[in-house]
């Protein structure tokens, strides 16, 4: 049986290999890891801010402005417009994938470090599996991967 085929509309059949999302297990370790001690530890003006807030100013802050290849799922947007005008963030980590998702960790890792968060034993242990995780995916991008 032959499929009908119109020489003014050709189709195009494309196969390749599904990207993969970040794990829940990847996700469950940055809310009981960093996001946790950054929670616990580090004032901002006086002021201590819960892991939501952390949650949000870490999205704005590092989540991917576009689509790129390997880091995020496609049809990825950080933002969207409202008719005012106004922009607001609708990404979210579920459109990362597991390599994004690592990269997107190590920053906030690195943005802890850099305020003097000690990070606990279950943050130092989701940092190793990001390191190991991360490095089995979407590698051939290293110009990508800053720890």
């Amino acid at each position: 049986m032959a499929a009908p085929v119109d020489p003014n509309k050709p189709l195009q059949f494309l196969l390749r290999e599904e990207v993969k999302t970040r794990k829940l297990s990847q996700n469950d370790l940055m809310w009981a890891g960093p996001l946790k001690d950054i929670e616990q530890q580090l004032y901002v003006k006086g002021r201590m801010h819960s892991d939501e807030v952390w949650h949000i100013y870490f999205k704005e802050r590092y989540l991917p402005e576009q689509h790129i290849d390997g880091v995020t799922k496609e049809g990825y947007q950080k933002w969207t417009y409202l008719p005012n005008e106004q922009r607001r963030l609708i990404g979210s980590t579920t459109e990362l994938t597991i390599y994004g998702f690592s990269l997107y960790l190590h920053e906030i890792h690195a943005f802890g470090g850099n305020h003097g968060v000690e990070f606990s034993a279950s943050a130092r242990q989701q940092l190793e599996f990001c390191r190991t995780e991360g490095s089995k995916q979407e590698v051939k991008r290293k110009d990508l991967c800053k720890p």
